[in-house]
């Protein structure tokens, strides 16, 4: 048995994990990798948890602006925003599927759903001045010098590949769709909710209208889990167990930590802005709106992590 208190999880499932590697990227290949994660979501659900799955879907945006700019000479091009809600709809039905399927082997009876969500973000956000977040395929030199005139792109070199597309990356406000998924847990629901941080929108004269943005899904995760009253957030990424001086030769992990002990490390600079830094910052926000724990741990791990035999627990 698991041996936890037993309430509302919002479990977030990192979009990298999902493509284990650039030979297995298809459409079927990731399939497979959600099935093999939803029988690890499986034993949390049967333990009694009300759970709301997040995920990222970087990896699947990059593939359709990939696509989208192939043929771009003969189809529109597909904004980022719709990006987004076609990705969302795509892992989302993987997951519907798989779940259903695994609760369907189990004999468990419950239903699960995916919300395609939009999530509010501020128009003057400081990210919009300074776009952060490289998305899509690299361009060579030129065609990037012809996108920023054309489109009105911001590009920057990237790994040394070629140029790719900035774009921002605004705070999470407000999950629009917050009180529908309230209902659906409410009703018994597994509900999918937030896929790759949301669709970022925008309010406008009461309206809202859709940007070329990007939401940290971490960040949008912690941002639902205290709309919906989760007792605990799970992210589940690429490392067993969230480590300090990682990579080095003297790197070691993090069992157990309090939010003051994670928040010193974030200010040592132990957590790489791009990859770990993110997850701590949405952990310590979620813990200090009320959660009363975050767990850190590979798809693989997270029964055992629930367990307390692996993983990094944070507690508040």
């Amino acid at each position: 048995m698991l041996n936890f208190v037993i309430g509302i999880t919002v479990l977030a499932i990192g979009g990298n994990s999902l493509v284990r590697s650039k030979k297995r990227s298809s459409f079927e290949d990731q399939l497979a990798t959600v099935g093999q994660t939803c029988g690890y979501i499986a034993d949390l659900i049967e333990a009694g948890n009300s759970v709301v799955i997040t995920h990222g879907n970087g990896p699947q945006v990059g593939f359709l602006l990939i696509r989208s700019h192939l043929s771009r000479n003969r189809l529109p091009e597909v904004p980022l925003d719709a990006c987004n809600a076609q990705t969302q709809a795509e892992i989302g039905y993987m997951i519907q599927q798989s779940l259903g399927n695994e609760f369907g082997r189990r004999g468990v009876k419950k239903g699960v759903v995916t919300v395609v969500t939009q999530v509010v973000v501020d128009k003057h956000d400081k990210a919009f001045e300074y776009p952060s977040k490289p998305v899509g395929p690299f361009y060579t030199k030129k065609e990037a010098a012809n996108l920023e005139k054309e489109l009105g792109w911001t590009m920057r070199e990237d790994a040394g590949r070629g140029f790719r597309r900035l774009v921002p990356s605004p705070k999470p406000v407000e999950i629009v769709e917050r009180k529908q998924i309230e209902q659906l847990l409410g009703a018994g629901f597994v509900v999918i909710a937030c896929g790759g941080g949301g669709i970022p929108v925008v309010k406008q004269d009461g309206f809202l209208h859709g940007v070329a943005a990007v939401i940290d899904k971490d960040l949008a995760s912690s941002l639902l889990a205290k709309g919906v009253g989760a007792e605990r957030l799970v992210m589940s990424t690429a490392v067993e167990q969230v480590y300090l001086d990682f990579g080095k030769p003297e790197q070691r992990p993090i069992s157990q930590a309090t939010a003051e002990e994670m928040h010193d490390y974030l200010e040592a600079g132990q957590f790489a802005p791009g990859s770990m830094g993110p997850k701590i910052e949405a952990a310590l926000e979620f813990l200090e709106n009320g959660g009363k724990e975050v767990l850190i741990t590979d798809p693989e791990h997270i029964t055992e992590a629930l367990e307390g035999k692996t993983g990094t627990r944070i507690g508040p």
